[in-house]
Protein backbone atom coordinates (compact mmCIF):
# COMPACT_ATOMS: atom_id res chain seq x y z
CA UNK A 1 0.00 0.00 0.00
CA UNK A 2 1.42 3.34 -1.07
CA UNK A 3 1.12 6.36 1.20
CA UNK A 4 -0.32 9.67 0.03
CA UNK A 5 3.15 11.24 0.21
CA UNK A 6 4.62 8.57 -2.09
CA UNK A 7 1.80 9.13 -4.60
CA UNK A 8 2.62 12.85 -4.74
CA UNK A 9 6.34 12.16 -5.23
CA UNK A 10 5.66 9.58 -7.96
CA UNK A 11 3.28 11.88 -9.84
CA UNK A 12 6.03 14.48 -10.08
CA UNK A 13 8.52 12.07 -11.64
CA UNK A 14 6.18 10.45 -14.19
CA UNK A 15 6.51 11.31 -17.88
CA UNK A 16 3.54 12.79 -19.70
CA UNK A 17 4.54 11.72 -23.22
CA UNK A 18 4.38 7.93 -22.76
CA UNK A 19 2.30 6.42 -25.60
CA UNK A 20 -0.50 3.93 -25.03
CA UNK A 21 0.97 0.48 -25.63
CA UNK A 22 0.08 -2.96 -24.37
CA UNK A 23 1.57 -6.40 -24.02
CA UNK A 24 1.94 -7.92 -27.49
CA UNK A 25 2.76 -4.63 -29.24
CA UNK A 26 5.99 -4.09 -31.14
CA UNK A 27 7.74 -0.97 -29.85
CA UNK A 28 10.96 0.98 -30.27
CA UNK A 29 12.63 2.16 -27.08
CA UNK A 30 15.02 5.06 -27.67
CA UNK A 31 17.55 4.98 -24.83
CA UNK A 32 20.13 7.70 -24.12
CA UNK A 33 23.63 6.32 -23.59
CA UNK A 34 26.86 8.00 -22.57
CA UNK A 35 29.51 7.13 -25.15
CA UNK A 36 32.67 8.65 -23.70
CA UNK A 37 31.97 12.38 -23.47
CA UNK A 38 29.14 12.25 -26.00
CA UNK A 39 25.56 11.25 -25.45
CA UNK A 40 23.85 9.17 -28.14
CA UNK A 41 20.53 7.45 -28.59
CA UNK A 42 20.34 3.69 -29.09
CA UNK A 43 17.15 2.06 -30.35
CA UNK A 44 15.92 -1.31 -29.07
CA UNK A 45 12.97 -2.65 -31.09
CA UNK A 46 11.02 -5.71 -30.02
CA UNK A 47 7.78 -7.18 -28.70
CA UNK A 48 6.43 -6.21 -25.29
CA UNK A 49 6.16 -9.41 -23.28
CA UNK A 50 5.43 -7.86 -19.87
CA UNK A 51 4.56 -4.65 -18.05
CA UNK A 52 5.20 -4.55 -14.33
CA UNK A 53 4.49 -2.31 -11.35
CA UNK A 54 2.78 1.02 -11.68
CA UNK A 55 3.33 4.71 -11.24
CA UNK A 56 6.88 6.01 -11.59
CA UNK A 57 8.31 2.50 -11.00
CA UNK A 58 6.60 0.99 -14.04
CA UNK A 59 8.81 -1.21 -16.23
CA UNK A 60 8.39 -2.87 -19.59
CA UNK A 61 10.11 -6.06 -20.76
CA UNK A 62 10.93 -6.05 -24.47
CA UNK A 63 12.09 -9.15 -26.37
CA UNK A 64 13.68 -9.43 -29.80
CA UNK A 65 15.70 -11.96 -31.76
CA UNK A 66 19.34 -11.22 -32.55
CA UNK A 67 21.00 -13.77 -34.86
CA UNK A 68 18.50 -16.43 -33.81
CA UNK A 69 19.05 -15.80 -30.09
CA UNK A 70 16.35 -14.19 -27.92
CA UNK A 71 17.39 -10.99 -26.15
CA UNK A 72 15.25 -9.39 -23.44
CA UNK A 73 15.69 -6.01 -21.80
CA UNK A 74 13.76 -4.44 -18.96
CA UNK A 75 13.26 -0.68 -19.30
CA UNK A 76 11.91 1.70 -16.64
CA UNK A 77 9.29 3.64 -18.60
CA UNK A 78 9.57 6.92 -16.69
CA UNK A 79 13.37 7.01 -16.53
CA UNK A 80 15.10 10.17 -17.79
CA UNK A 81 17.43 7.85 -19.76
CA UNK A 82 14.51 6.80 -21.99
CA UNK A 83 14.28 9.45 -24.73
CA UNK A 84 11.03 8.16 -26.21
CA UNK A 85 8.95 5.09 -26.93
CA UNK A 86 7.41 4.57 -30.36
CA UNK A 87 4.65 2.03 -31.01
CA UNK A 88 5.33 0.30 -34.33
CA UNK A 89 2.66 -2.41 -34.45
CA UNK A 90 -0.34 -3.29 -32.32
CA UNK A 91 -0.65 -6.92 -31.31
CA UNK A 92 -3.70 -8.82 -30.11
CA UNK A 93 -2.94 -11.29 -27.30
CA UNK A 94 -4.99 -12.97 -24.60
CA UNK A 95 -2.40 -13.00 -21.83
CA UNK A 96 -0.96 -10.39 -19.49
CA UNK A 97 2.55 -11.86 -19.74
CA UNK A 98 4.00 -13.54 -22.84
CA UNK A 99 6.78 -15.50 -21.16
CA UNK A 100 5.77 -18.58 -23.19
CA UNK A 101 7.43 -16.96 -26.24
CA UNK A 102 10.81 -17.78 -24.69
CA UNK A 103 10.32 -21.47 -25.44
CA UNK A 104 9.09 -20.98 -29.00
CA UNK A 105 10.97 -20.61 -32.27
CA UNK A 106 10.08 -19.35 -35.75
CA UNK A 107 6.46 -18.88 -36.73
CA UNK A 108 5.28 -20.02 -33.31
CA UNK A 109 6.44 -16.65 -31.93
CA UNK A 110 4.18 -14.68 -34.29
CA UNK A 111 1.65 -12.35 -32.62
CA UNK A 112 -1.67 -11.56 -34.30
CA UNK A 113 -2.22 -7.99 -35.47
CA UNK A 114 -4.84 -5.80 -33.80
CA UNK A 115 -6.21 -4.03 -36.88
CA UNK A 116 -8.45 -1.53 -35.04
CA UNK A 117 -5.68 -0.26 -32.79
CA UNK A 118 -3.18 -0.27 -35.67
CA UNK A 119 -5.29 2.16 -37.72
CA UNK A 120 -5.46 4.45 -34.69
CA UNK A 121 -1.67 4.27 -34.22
CA UNK A 122 -1.09 5.04 -37.90
CA UNK A 123 -3.42 8.05 -37.73
CA UNK A 124 -1.62 9.38 -34.62
CA UNK A 125 1.79 9.05 -36.31
CA UNK A 126 0.52 10.81 -39.43
CA UNK A 127 -0.93 13.78 -37.51
CA UNK A 128 2.27 14.12 -35.45
CA UNK A 129 4.40 14.23 -38.62
CA UNK A 130 2.07 16.76 -40.26
CA UNK A 131 2.09 19.06 -37.23
CA UNK A 132 5.91 18.90 -37.04
CA UNK A 133 6.20 19.77 -40.75
CA UNK A 134 3.76 22.66 -40.35
CA UNK A 135 5.70 24.01 -37.35
CA UNK A 136 8.95 23.82 -39.35
CA UNK A 137 7.37 25.74 -42.24
CA UNK A 138 6.08 28.42 -39.90
CA UNK A 139 9.54 28.77 -38.35
CA UNK A 140 11.08 29.15 -41.81
CA UNK A 141 8.51 31.77 -42.77
CA UNK A 142 9.21 33.70 -39.57
CA UNK A 143 12.96 33.57 -40.22
CA UNK A 144 12.57 34.90 -43.78
CA UNK A 145 10.18 37.61 -42.56
CA UNK A 146 12.78 38.73 -40.03
CA UNK A 147 15.31 38.91 -42.85
CA UNK A 148 17.81 36.74 -41.03
CA UNK A 149 18.30 34.20 -43.84
CA UNK A 150 17.49 33.77 -47.51
CA UNK A 151 14.36 32.01 -48.66
CA UNK A 152 16.27 28.98 -50.02
CA UNK A 153 18.27 28.61 -46.80
CA UNK A 154 15.07 28.83 -44.75
CA UNK A 155 13.41 26.15 -46.91
CA UNK A 156 16.45 23.88 -46.56
CA UNK A 157 16.47 24.29 -42.77
CA UNK A 158 12.70 23.67 -42.60
CA UNK A 159 13.10 20.49 -44.65
CA UNK A 160 15.84 19.23 -42.30
CA UNK A 161 13.71 20.00 -39.25
CA UNK A 162 10.73 18.18 -40.80
CA UNK A 163 12.90 15.11 -41.47
CA UNK A 164 14.19 15.19 -37.91
CA UNK A 165 10.62 15.43 -36.61
CA UNK A 166 9.60 12.40 -38.68
CA UNK A 167 12.45 10.39 -37.16
CA UNK A 168 11.24 11.30 -33.69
Amino acid sequence: MISAFMKIVEEGSKKADVPDFRVGDRIEVHQKLLDGAKERVQVFEGDVIARSSGGARETVTVRRLVQGEGVERIFPIHSPRIAKIVVKKAGAVRRAKLYYLRDRVGKATKIRDDVKRQTQIDANLKTAAESAAKAAQEAAAAATAAGGESKSAAKKRARKEAEAAKKK
